[in-house]
């Protein structure tokens, strides 16, 4: 290795053309080696030849890191290779140095399994879970050695399709770049997706596609804007088969499901060794800001014994265990679920708890598993306002839970607040410091009973309004006013010992709010800023476009919405009615909580 950058200078003497050629074929080199250190350390990898398999390639948008993380990726990974005829081959982008020097030398992307060309399979399926990672689909793109835009590939070109929880949203504002948008869940879209790519003709495919539910065509449709920018409608290609409307694909019982589980076990994760787990999938609370919960509903359960049999089967790779859900505790076993995990040797971690649903046996098999860190989201300090969010927990019940959780053991505890939400006041910012003020009491008393004081964090984010929930129709807080009250929270909370605060930028969340809530319009401000680093400044004022047009945007009049072409399920009905119950503050409390998510979600498959 030490003599190839000494070969690469003495090379510049050589013509251009030769110096290019051995600086990419060290570059490609060097992705090989990288690709194959990272292979060593894996367990239950995937390997297939090629032979007359059809060849998917998936692409997680950021660095192996990232993406071997990510559950959801992972499940895809296992639904494409369960089929005999795919063989499905992973692919990332490298870290941020070695990613400059690919570009920079137009070193193509390689696939992890067999160090092939991307460009050269017959789909790059992309699973997209962040919309800060929108520039990196072009970024993927480009050293694929693919066109940016759908409608400059041919015959010769992988299909691109799009999925993830983002991209089912509002897949509007990479709509351009993308062949196909699956809308749903993997379990149900996959198998339509082999079935189209093994098709003689890429239209024929994407004609078969678009003809059925959760796949999305945007280059089979027109779009028309009205004189105040809202968007006007689609307008489906005449032949092609493309509904007005797609319908989200999802799976109407987990019974035949297995839970999505961590397939490939690597110490290059942000989780290591620990084994991940889906319990429930939705959410029945109806919080009003969450996006997930709406558009998981409804509420299922996996098999107890299934998620079991996994996890002991795991224990070979695995110490600990981490559950995945949005709602943990809906799961109608999750007590015996942690008594048999606690028997089974696994510390146990859920991604975050719901207050109201915390009981002592639960706080207690979390403690004896040897848990030491729980995460809760109070999100504001205010029953006013938390009733306005529709997140029904009173101050007095989350410091009675707090009291349960820090008199079990556990020492440390994540806090999860909100900043700009509506009709939010400098009161509720005082309420904020109050609360974590009295759960910060609560831990020094037990931790003095234990001669140990732990930490609380609190991580404040500002409030992004997001397709698919009560709020769609809002405009976001200005950024002006979210940085006075950052700073003031800031000021009320620096002075609280054993406790940390993290509050999230502004300015960050006001380009997160665009790429959330924007259009087909915005595709330029992607693409600049996938080639100029991500300064996202630059890339609105290179390309003209005004971003409070959608951040700042008042909807509630607006007929039609950005996301509209994808029907998530959800009666707007509903959210036009919860909008106007969370402005006077009023809370929804379903009497008969699964029947009536239910109603709000019609079966999907």
């Amino acid at each position: 290795m030490s003599q190839l950058p000494l070969a690469l200078v003495r090379a510049r003497a050589l013509t251009p053309t030769v110096f290019r050629y051995l600086r990419l074929s060290m570059s490609n080199w060097q992705q090989k080696s990288d690709f194959q250190h990272l292979l060593s350390l894996e367990r239950g990898c995937i390997k297939k030849p090629f032979g007359d398999r059809l060849r998917v390639v998936l692409a997680f948008p950021n660095t192996y890191h990232v993406g071997m993380s990510n559950l959801g990726f992972q499940t895809v990974y296992k639904l494409f290779n369960a089929d005999p005829d795919v063989v499905c081959e992973r692919t990332f982008l490298p870290p941020r140095q070695a990613l400059q020097t690919a570009i920079q030398s137009r070193t193509p992307l390689l696939t992890l399994e067999s160090q092939s060309y991307v460009g050269d399979f017959d789909m790059l399926a992309i699973s997209l879970s962040f919309e800060w990672d929108y520039p990196n689909v072009l970024t993927l793109l480009r050293l694929s050695g693919i066109p940016l835009y759908a409608e400059d590939r041919g015959e010769r070109h992988p299909l691109v399709v799009l999925g993830g929880a983002v991209t089912f949203l509002n897949p509007e504002p990479l709509a351009p770049f993308i062949d196909v948008v699956a809308a749903g869940e993997g379990e149900v879209l996959v198998p339509h997706l082999v079935a189209a790519a093994s098709m003689a003709s890429r239209r024929d495919g994407l004609r078969t596609l678009a003809s059925q539910r959760g796949f999305y065509v945007p280059t089979f449709y027109d779009v028309s804007y009205g004189e105040d920018n809202s968007v006007a409608g689609w307008v489906p290609h005449v032949n092609t088969g493309a509904p007005p409307t797609v319908h989200k694909a999802a799976v109407k019982t987990t019974e035949a499901l297995d839970p999505p589980h961590t397939q490939i076990f690597t110490p290059q994760t942000e989780f290591g060794s620990r084994f991940l787990i889906e319990v429930v999938r939705g959410c029945a609370k109806l919080c009003r800001f969450c996006w997930a919960g709406y558009n998981y509903l409804p509420v299922r359960a996996f098999s107890t014994e299934r998620i079991l049999s996994l996890a002991e089967e795991a224990r070979t790779y695995a110490k600990r265990v981490g559950l995945v859900s949005i709602a943990l505790c809906d799961h109608p076993e999750i007590e015996t679920i942690l008594a048999r995990l606690l028997g089974m040797g696994y510390t146990i971690s859920p991604a975050s708890l719901r207050l109201d649903d915390l009981t002592p046996e639960i706080i207690r098999l979390l403690h004896e598993s040897g848990e030491r860190s729980v995460t809760i989201a109070p999100e504001t300090g205010s029953d006013r306002l938390r009733q306005v969010i529709n997140k029904n927990i009173t101050n007095e019940q989350i410091l009675d839970r707090a009291d349960l959780i820090f008199s079990s053991g556990i020492e440390n505890l994540k806090l999860y607040y909100m900043i700009g939400l509506p009709t939010e006041t400098d009161d509720d910012l005082e309420a904020i410091r109050d609360l974590t003020l009295k759960i910060r009491d609560v831990m020094l008393k037990h931790a003095r009973k234990r001669g140990r004081v732990g930490r609380i964090t609190a991580s404040v984010n500002p409030f992004v309004p997001k397709p698919g929930t009560a709020y769609q129709w809002l405009p976001m807080t200005p950024s002006a006013t979210i940085a006075r009250r950052a700073k003031r929270l800031r000021t009320l909370m620096k002075s609280i010992s054993n406790v940390y605060v993290n509050i999230k930028s502004d300015r960050q969340a006001y380009y997160q709010a665009l790429l959330s809530l924007g259009d087909r319009r915005i595709a330029p401000v992607i693409e600049i800023a996938a080639s100029n680093g991500g300064d996202w400044r630059a890339a609105l004022a290179e390309t003209k476009v005004d971003a409070a047009d959608w951040v700042l945007r008042d909807r509630s009049q607006d007929v039609t919405l950005p996301w509209d072409i994808i029907d998530g399920g959800q009666k707007e009905s509903f959210f036009r009615s919860e909008m106007e119950k969370s402005l006077h503050g009023e809370s929804t409390l379903p009497r008969n909580v699964s029947s009536e998510t239910i109603q709000l979600t019609p079966v999907l498959k």
